[in-house]
């Protein structure tokens, strides 16, 4: 199965009084990276987080948010400073004494004054937590590996229309080899009686050294180590299970390395032509596979 180092998941679910999102999303890169933005209470979410992405993604730039947002009022305590509260008691009743005002003291009456109250979080359970979050992480998960499966599929689809036309135009290579050769031959058969022309020459050593610099321009075995690797990738993006980026990159390294030798040994226009275009399929082929995982 081929998968893509790109992808984004997003999953969000109220549990026990907590709305809870997880956001996922990675881009390729050689390694494992990963990065999260999780709430400063419950920051020992971010190694949590990575071990279980890591177990699930081999490569890829992974960045993950998490937020968590209390609905109810199970999960935060009030504190009241008594102390305060009997300070500000005193003194509004001195000062009602004092003014003579009525006193009207209620416990109502204190909630004007903030300073005396202070809101704070229960503290809880890391496992509950962790075990809340995971479980709508393991939805965003899933949303995330389905869409890098998807781009995954179409980079492989891509990649394997371009071996096919990489494929004809070896075909077209290995075929206009053997003229390419004769025609050489010939022309240094030629070249060699002119230069000669004056001797006494052996007919059957002029032939004979001609064919040995002929065969130095012959790309039968650079065609056919080109087709074995294009037969390989195909297997490895049709059968392979887990990461195959860095396989496919080493076999499109050869690939080029063939298409180069044999470039190298073009001597006809039409040949160097095509070549160009096996180059450039191949190098497109290489962008492609540098987001797969």
């Amino acid at each position: 199965m081929v998968t893509s180092m790109t992808g984004y998941g997003r999953s969000q679910q109220s549990i026990d009084g907590r709305d809870i999102t997880v956001e996922i999303k990675s881009v390729n890169h050689r390694y494992f990276e990963f990065s999260a933005r999780v709430p400063r209470a419950f920051g020992y979410l971010e190694e949590k987080l990575k071990g279980y992405l890591q177990g699930k993604i081999s490569r890829g730039k992974v960045e993950a948010g998490v937020t968590v947002v209390d609905t109810g009022a199970a999960h935060t305590a009030v504190d009241i400073n008594h102390e305060l509260a009997a300070s500000y008691i005193n003194a509004m009743r001195v000062t009602g004494e004092k003014l003579s005002l009525q006193d009207d003291l209620t416990v109502s009456s204190l909630m004007r004054f903030s300073d005396l109250f202070s809101v704070h979080r229960v503290q809880e359970d890391e496992e509950t937590i962790w075990t809340e979050v995971r479980l709508v992480a393991d939805g965003a998960i899933e949303r995330f590996i389905a869409m890098r499966a998807t781009e995954g599929e179409r980079l492989k689809a891509d990649i394997l229309e371009r071996l096919e036309s990489i494929e004809s135009r070896v075909a077209a290579v290995a075929e206009q080899s053997p003229r390419t050769e004769a025609a050489y031959r010939e022309r240094l058969t030629a070249k060699i009686r002119e230069v000669l022309e004056d001797r006494q020459i052996d007919e059957t050593r002029i032939v004979t050294e001609a064919a040995i610099f002929a065969d130095k321009i012959a790309v039968d075995e650079e065609t056919v180590r080109l087709r074995s690797h294009i037969a390989s990738f195909r297997d490895i993006l049709g059968a392979f299970n887990g990461p195959i980026g860095r396989k496919l990159d080493f076999l499109v390294q050869e690939m080029n390395r063939e298409a180069n030798t044999i470039g190298s040994k073009a001597q006809d226009a039409a040949t160097a032509q095509v070549v160009v275009e096996i180059k450039s399929d191949i190098e497109k082929i290489r962008e492609q596979i540098q987001n797969i995982e």
